[in-house]
């Protein structure tokens, strides 16, 4: 499989820890989305993701999957061990909305396409975004931190989707200096998980696309 990664993306994020938890091989290949206009704009990524955002998983069979959520739950159908859901019905329908918590209210108002439109088309200064970014993480966490119940990953003794989503998110708070004094709970499993290979593996600071110069802040 071939990962289409931003190594600072949290929704690529996502999909190398789900790939990484499964024990799956892939080959990562980075679409800058800062630098140069951007190589997500370019002609030859649009005929790979007409989107044109990361993440896309290619498939040995030349199938190209795109957003993080509907690939994980690709991976977690066609590879189903270890599972990312629950099966009981009521749990998995807790783990899914935190998960979509993160992905469908935090992660659109505070990813780099938002941000850097905010910025360069609206005149927003970065301390101004940043503002912003805490604002809605904060507010997204708050629900979040009620919600789980370390023991010691969110939702029980195994990670699961929800996991997948909170460890990116967490790792964009702390990019943007973000204070998580309050959300004890939420910082437990952020640790319990770091512990793990699968999400170690899978951290921005160590993927092949990662300038020398570490994780960047701003857009």
């Amino acid at each position: 499989m071939i990962l289409y990664s931003f190594f600072r993306s949290s929704a690529a994020y996502r999909v190398r820890i789900a790939l990484n938890l499964k024990n799956l091989p892939y080959e990562t290949v980075g679409v800058d989305i800062l630098t140069h206009g951007g190589e997500h704009l370019s002609d030859r990524y649009k005929a790979v993701n007409p989107q044109m955002r990361v993440p896309a998983l290619g498939l040995p069979e030349g199938d190209v999957l795109l957003q993080s959520l509907a690939i994980i739950d690709y991976l977690d159908e066609r590879f189903p061990e270890p599972p990312l859901l629950p099966a009981d019905p009521l749990a998995k329908a807790r783990v899914r909305a935190v998960a979509q918590i993160i992905a469908a209210d935090i992660h659109p108002l505070n990813n780099t396409g938002a941000l850097r439109y905010l910025k360069h088309r609206l005149g927003h200064a970065q301390d101004e975004l940043d503002t912003w970014s805490k604002h809605w993480i904060g507010a997204g966490f708050e629900a979040i931190e009620r919600l789980i119940d370390p023991a010691p990953y969110a939702f029980g003794a195994a990670p699961t989707l929800a996991d997948v989503c909170l460890v990116p998110q967490v790792a964009n708070a702390r990019r943007i200096a973000m204070p998580l004094d309050r959300f004890p709970r939420i910082r437990a499993v952020e640790a319990a998980c770091l512990a793990l290979p699968a999400f170690d593996r899978a951290r921005p600071e160590v993927q092949p696309d990662t300038p020398a110069t570490g994780v960047p802040v701003g857009v």
